[in-house]
């Protein structure tokens, strides 16, 4: 039974989880943070969006705060 409920809310996060990806897809800041690393060169390009990953921990551990004190 343990198991059925684990792929359940596996399941549904992956749901949700393919809802955002969708969603932030069509947001233009998301990606383009201050703090977001991109460094170009003439055959050389690197990006690490730290502040996107940044705030994107930050939404991620508020929502399972909240879910954890029901």
């Amino acid at each position: 039974m343990q198991i059925a409920k684990a792929l359940i809310i596996l399941g549904v996060a992956l749901l949700i989880a393919g809802i955002l990806v969708t969603l932030f897809h069509r947001m233009p800041f998301l990606g383009k943070l201050p703090g977001d690393i991109l460094v170009q060169k003439k055959n050389f390009t690197f990006y690490f969006p730290l502040a996107t990953s940044i705030l994107l921990s930050i939404l991620l551990s508020l929502i399972l705060w909240f879910w954890s004190r029901r």
